[in-house]
Order: C-alpha cells, then structure tokens, then sequence
C-alpha cells in the first residue's frame, strides 16, 4: 500500500482532455504530513502572538502599576521627609520654651536624628530595588514619629503648666526679635571687621536703614541710656530675675531711663553711633551680666 502507486486523473471541462498525475503511496503519505505539519505550525505560531500579545498587555499593566505604587511610593516619603523637619522646629520650640521658663532639657533622640526616608526621595530618585527597602524605613519612621507625637504632647502639658504658674515670667522673657531687618553677624567667635582678629561677638547684629523701629522684645524697666566709645547710643533693659537686654548703635531713644516698657513698644531708632560699619542694631541677652545668644530665646 504504503509502496503502490497512484494515479490522479485531472480532467479539462472546456477543452475535454485529460491528465494524469502517478504518485507513490509514500509520497501521499509525505504530503498529507507536510499539511498536518503546517496547519499544526500555524496553530502554534498564532497561539504564540496571542500568548505574547497578552503577556505585553500583562507586563504594560504591571510597569503602570509599578510606575503608580512608586510614584504614590514618593509622594508619601517627601511628605514625611516634610514632617520630619516640623517635629525638628516643634523639637527647638519646646527647647526655647524650656530655657525662657528655666524648665529642665530632656535629653531625648528626636526623630530626625533617627534618619527619615533618606536622601534619594527629596532628589525623586527611587531606584525599584529599593522600592521596598524604603517601605520598610518608611513604616519604622511612621512608628517612631508616634512615639515622638505621644512623647511631645506630655512635654508640652508640662510646658503649659509651667507657663500657668509663671505668667510674669513669661512676659519678661525677650521672645521676640527686636527689629527687622537680616543679621549679618551672629553670637560667637568671629573676626573683627576693623582688625580682622579673632574676637568673640556677645550678641545679634541686625541690619537696617537709619531709623528703623526698634521694639522692646518684652515687658521690663529702662535701665541705662549712654552714649560709650564702642557701643554708640546704648539702651539696657532689665526683666527681673537677673535678665537684661542691651541695645547700641542707636540713633535716638523713644523712651526715657526708669521707664516701664510693654513687649512691642518702640525703645529706639537703629543708627550708625559708635564703633560700627554702617546702620545696624546691636542686640545682646544678658543674664547675671554674662551674655548668651539671644537666638534661645527668639520665638519668632
């Protein structure tokens, strides 16, 4: 059978002859394999674009996806790298009000000295690998913030109630600044503008045009107004419990020695009097005559 041979006869109706086509019976066999070889490719060949055309839509739903969690992903870091930085200045805040009302320091770790999210979240760099790592720092510094939260919220009733029972104090302590203006020099070592040496600055230099407002930071009596070789026009104000502020390089003083004086209530004119490089207000914190940096106790 499989040797034998065939004949195909291919008749011509128009014409009305006819052909003959003699075929072994392997040869048949040969070409029905081609066939069911070929539709069985053809079967295979376009499950194959389908299988690949629905992994591409798979794999295009998982890259939009992916590019969505890790853009929420951070989106959340940046915000709690911004949360980060309030809890620092709330951390200061509460330090300020702990000097102002002689209130003891804790001395515990705040959360940005724990590290945040870290640095490639405020560049928006976020490479995929880390993807998770960040998660996973992310949920530990959530934790940690409330434990800060729950920790900063006891200091402030402590606060508080300090506050209650030493309102006079409060109102004594300079909390505000005393001009506007930029500071151009601040507490500390530094070189001198007329000699360049080392020299240590005992308060704030602020910078402003002649006659620009000078305001008392807090309630206290007028306690010296002086004209010194180095310091100018000078003004001292005393706060009680050992406080005082001083104020030189003035042009003029708005109120006169012995007065009381009101937190926010005009002292003086800034001026260019004494010792000094151009308008600006000297401004120091004294406490038992030993000077400290006034930033401690600004608030604002």
């Amino acid at each position: 059978m499989l040797f034998g041979k065939f004949h195909i006869v291919v008749f011509r109706e128009k014409r009305g002859s006819t052909r003959k086509l003699q075929l072994r019976g392997w040869m048949l066999l040969g070409l029905a394999l081609l066939l069911v070889g070929l539709l069985a490719g053809n079967i295979l060949l376009l499950t194959g674009v389908t299988s690949n055309g629905s992994l591409e839509r798979s794999l295009n739903l998982t890259e939009k996806s992916a590019n969505e969690q890790k853009s929420q992903l951070l989106n959340l870091s940046q915000k709690l790298v911004t949360l980060q930085k309030d809890v620092s200045r709330i951390r200061d805040f509460d330090s300020k009000l702990r000097v102002m009302i002689n209130l003891e320091q804790e001395n515990t770790m705040s959360v940005s000295s724990r590290g945040g999210p870290g640095q490639d979240v405020t560049k928006g760099y976020l490479p995929i690998y880390r993807q998770e790592l960040l998660a996973r720092k992310m949920n530990e510094f959530l934790r940690q913030l409330s434990v800060e939260a729950r920790l900063e919220e006891v200091r402030q009733q402590e606060i508080i109630q300090r506050l209650r029972a030493n309102k006079d104090v409060l109102e004594s302590t300079p909390s505000v600044w005393p001009a506007g203006g930029w500071v151009t020099s601040g507490f500390g070592w530094r070189s001198s503008p007329f000699t360049t040496k080392r020299e240590f600055h005992k308060g704030l230099d602020i910078a402003a045009p002649a006659g620009t407002p000078i305001y008392a930071p807090s309630r206290g009596v007028v306690s010296f107004i002086e004209r010194d070789p180095a310091y100018g026009l000078v003004l001292n104000i005393t706060h009680g419990t050992g406080l005082m502020t001083r104020y030189a390089h003035l042009q003029r003083a708005n109120v006169k020695q012995g007065q009381v004086v009101q937190r926010g209530e005009v002292i003086a004119f800034m001026g260019d009097t004494g010792r000094s490089t151009g308008p600006h207000l000297h401004y120091e914190v004294r406490i038992g005559g030993v000077p400290v940096n006034p930033m401690r106790y600004i608030l604002n």
